[in-house]
């Protein structure tokens, strides 16, 4: 299972929200670059970086602050946020985003988003699946839609996307842990017909609400791709320290 930490962005600062509520922001590094240079040094490849104020303006904006990290570092980046136009996503990767991820764009505007995937190929298109009570959230998660989360990345698995990065919004930033039987249910539900897209090639990223690492055992055990840790690395409930160990022993 791949170690993500996350870095959300807001006036080109490192903060985190609770449940994505803006009026929550709290700053914890003024120098993203500088978090990510720590990231690099214990070991982790992965970076998962959120454009809040793009989410909010629905176009990308903090592309110099993703340009900065993809020069000075190795990590291989995941970009989102605010990503609605093509000429948003030739932004995100001339940018240096290995992969992009889209959200809103993928509920509003399907035609689009199945471009992106046939377009830039599966391995570099990550479908944003976040949801409130299992309806899939938008817009920077102040808007819910009428999308049930399962049947939405269904449809998905049907175009051939494969990267599912999937947030409870009820446990984003809140340090209660993660929502084991939602990604379970997800993992167990889809199973498709032998003619289409093959179970085996979802790969599920589980989001929000990592609270402790002997969490991390238990998401790999239910058959998450990969891990998106947050507010547990800047409140020093989980160490890098510990994450390198992990990254080391898998």
């Amino acid at each position: 299972m791949r170690i993500i930490p996350a870095i959300d962005i807001i006036e080109g600062k490192c903060v985190r929200l609770s449940k994505g509520d803006y009026d929550t922001k709290k700053v914890y590094d003024e120098h993203p670059l500088e978090v990510a240079k720590r990231f690099e040094a214990h070991g982790i490849q992965y970076l998962h970086l959120v454009d809040l104020d793009g989410a909010k303006s629905k176009h990308i904006v903090n592309h110099a602050v993703l340009e900065q990290i993809a020069v000075k570092t190795s990590l291989q980046i995941d970009f989102g946020g605010g990503l609605k136009t093509n000429e948003d996503l030739r932004i995100a990767f001339e940018s240096g985003a290995r992969q992009i991820t889209g959200g809103s764009i993928a509920v509003k505007d399907k035609e689009t988003f199945a471009h992106w995937i046939h377009t830039y190929g599966a391995d570099r298109i990550i479908l944003g699946a976040d949801a409130m009570n299992e309806k899939v959230a938008v817009s920077g998660w102040q808007e819910e839609s009428n999308e049930e989360l399962l049947p939405f990345i269904e449809f998905y698995l049907e175009k051939g996307i494969q990267y599912v990065i999937c947030t409870d919004i009820s446990k984003d930033g809140m340090l209660a842990g993660p929502a084991f039987s939602l990604y379970k249910k997800i993992i167990d539900s889809s199973v498709l017909t032998d003619t289409q897209q093959g179970a085996n090639d979802l790969k599920l990223i589980a989001s929000g609400g990592i609270s402790t690492f002997e969490e991390l055992p238990r998401l790999a055990e239910i058959g998450c791709e990969g891990v998106i840790i947050g507010k547990a690395i800047y409140e020093n409930r989980i160490s890098l320290k510990q994450l390198e160990g992990f990254i080391v022993e898998n």
